[in-house]
């Protein structure tokens, strides 16, 4: 029998090893950046084109490379990082395995210049497909550029498994925010597609995070300092009343490198414990400073999990330095953090003093007397007995009726479903009285019985359902703004605003590009009030966000419900008679009224034997 063992070849051995190591654009981007940054770069620029699908380039000021160095960087396990195995554990570099640039280049077309300090000439080096095109002396800035062109390009099946423009640019873009917030003393610059994304200058930890995220986040954070001899802690952590419903703004950095760790986040979280709601998430930029031989990072291809030799201790520490800084700048819980869950109804204010009730009292009554002179009484209990089979008729035939509804939706409405609804109450919403009970219910009641609605439901559904429909058959129209304001917005939500730009013009956002991570509304939704865009832009962002880590819904029911949540805000008053009965008239008119969109009940109809039942 013949041997069938062989050994691969280097091209396709770097390509099945680039599926590990470069998963899309944006690990592209990792690599190189951080690459720039071990050659000791102090100004490191990114360019893009078609969201790095056709062009990823990285230039930098850093120490470049001879000419031999530049022909074997391509090779597999190839690095400078390293010497033995025991420098595994005093790693203060990025990378160190030697497989990044291999396997880019196994599946790109990559052109690499460099020119080493204080020499006159460069080397030039053309490769595709782990196969050398060109090299030859070139003239060159000092430093390194690489450009990678047309990424998968001989890996088809790869190249279709990646998404939408915008959507890799988000990636590329937490990327790039997670390099540049690492190394705040190092100049950086994005560009995509010729516009310039990002231009940070040196400087500290907290001016950077600044640059990135908003001017504003200078005033929404605590500072952490910490040193021990097990770890250093360092960073800042947002003040409980600006934490979001979304992991957004959430940032490890052991000894530079970025990190996810859920046990280090949980020790975050226990510190924020009793000052935020349980679905809400702090936000944090923290730097570990540990010894490298306590800790592996050599346990996955991304390197972005690490494992310590001593985390609990770490765990402590961590958590301790949190709650102390909290407590150091007398960081209170704030009370009204989410406002769609508080309802406080204005109490309205009298115009005069109350008045004393008084009591009528008929003093010729005499409870046992059964019948007078006049014979009154007898008239009284005749003519009830004449109406008694007329109403027992009519509440039988409204029993008959109900017994025809589907039985689930019975249990959830207790006597009415959505036929009924349709059929019998929209149609007598006229001869109803509505009544807003509470805060979050209001009554609608009539001679045949009660129905019961949640406002925060019902406008809840009532909305999406709006949203949905604009999205998918007929876009709303936009009322458009006099005086258009300019909104800023954190670098993800920008690339949201572009991922989004088609879905948020059919729902009335006239939004335009001003550059800069900034846009202007020149039109709103009908129901939107004007000077709210921000708040509610940013409301939207979170809410789409939250709702794509817990659950799987499509792009139009995630925004959607984005959308509906966002307005619940304005349930917070005091509602009008004919504002309830519009409200109870727009939902029985919804596909689905009887259920919010998380699926709680939103009515409940009780006809006289319910209410006879209560008693």
């Amino acid at each position: 029998m013949s041997d069938i063992i062989r050994l691969l070849p280097d091209a396709v051995a770097n390509q099945i090893a680039a599926g590990e190591v470069i998963q899309r654009p944006a690990s592209a981007v990792k690599e190189l950046m951080e690459n720039a940054i071990d050659a000791g770069a102090t100004k490191v620029q990114l360019i893009l084109r078609d969201a790095g699908k056709s062009l990823i380039q990285v230039v930098d000021d850093g120490n470049g490379m001879s000419d031999t160095d530049a022909r074997l960087c391509f090779e597999r396990h190839a690095t400078s990082k390293i010497r033995k195995s025991d420098d595994l554990y005093t790693l203060r570099t990025m990378g160190f395995r030697g497989e990044a640039l291999a396997s880019i280049a196994a599946i790109a077309q990559v052109e690499l210049k460099t020119r080493l300090v204080n020499t006159e000439i460069g080397t030039k080096i053309h490769i595709e497909g782990s196969e050398v095109k060109v090299q030859e002396p070139v003239a060159a800035p000092e430093g390194t550029s690489f450009a990678i062109k047309n990424l998968f390009y001989n890996v088809p099946a790869r190249k279709n498994f990646l998404k939408s423009d915008p959507v890799e640019s988000r990636h590329i873009n937490e990327e790039f925010i997670r390099v540049a917030l690492a190394n705040p003393e190092i100049a950086f610059t994005m560009h995509q597609n010729g516009h310039l994304v990002y231009d940070l200058k040196k400087g500290n930890f907290k001016q950077r995070i600044s640059a990135i995220f908003g001017n504003n986040y200078s005033e929404r954070m605590v500072p952490i300092e910490e040193e021990t001899t097990i770890v250093n802690i360092e960073g800042f952590v947002g003040k409980p009343e600006f934490s979001k419903k979304s992991r957004g703004e959430q940032y490890f950095f052991v000894n530079g490198r970025f990190i996810k760790d859920n046990y280090l986040h949980h020790a975050v979280s226990a510190a924020f414990e009793s000052l935020i709601p349980k679905d809400a998430y702090p936000s944090y930029w923290l730097n570990i400073s540990i010894d490298p031989a306590s800790i592996d990072v050599n346990i996955h291809p991304t390197k972005t999990e690490i494992k310590f030799l001593d985390d609990k201790n770490v765990y402590a520490i961590l958590r301790a330095s949190v709650k102390r800084a909290l407590g150091k700048f007398s960081v209170m819980p704030s009370l009204d953090f989410e406002q769609e869950s508080t309802f406080n109804l204005p109490i309205e204010k009298m115009n005069s003093i109350p008045v004393q009730p008084t009591i009528r009292v008929n003093p010729n009554y005499n409870p046992f007397k059964t019948e007078t002179n006049d014979g009154s009484a007898n008239k009284f209990r005749t003519q009830w007995n004449n109406a008694e089979p007329a109403r027992t008729q009519e509440w039988l035939k409204a029993h008959e009726d109900l017994k025809k509804q589907n039985p689930a939706v019975q249990q959830q409405l207790g006597s009415t479903s959505r036929e009924k609804s349709l059929s019998d109450i929209l149609e007598e919403l006229d001869d109803f009285r509505f009544v807003q009970v509470s805060s979050k219910h209001f009554t609608a009641a009539s001679e045949n019985g009660l129905l019961l609605i949640d406002i925060m439901g019902a406008y809840e559904r009532i909305h999406y359902e709006r949203y949905l429909h604009a999205l998918e058959k007929k876009p709303a129209a936009a009322q458009q703004q006099l005086f258009p304001p300019q909104i800023h917005l954190s670098p993800a939500d920008a690339q949201m605003v572009k991922e989004l730009e088609e879905d948020l013009r059919k729902l009335g956002f006239d939004l335009s590009d001003f550059g800069n991570n900034t846009i202007v509304v020149n039109g709103i939704p009908a129901e939107l009030e004007a000077g709210n865009e921000e708040q509610f832009l940013h409301q939207i962002f979170e809410q789409y966000r939250n709702n794509k880590d817990q659950i799987r819904l499509s792009s139009h029911e995630n925004l959607a419900r984005a959308m509906a949540k966002s307005l619940l805000s304005r349930v917070n008053r005091k509602f009008a008679a004919r504002e309830l009965k519009q409200i109870a008239i727009d939902l029985l008119q919804c596909e689905n009224p009887n259920y919010n969109i998380t699926g709680k009940p939103i009515l409940k109809w009780l006809n006289e034997s319910d209410l006879q039942s209560l008693f």
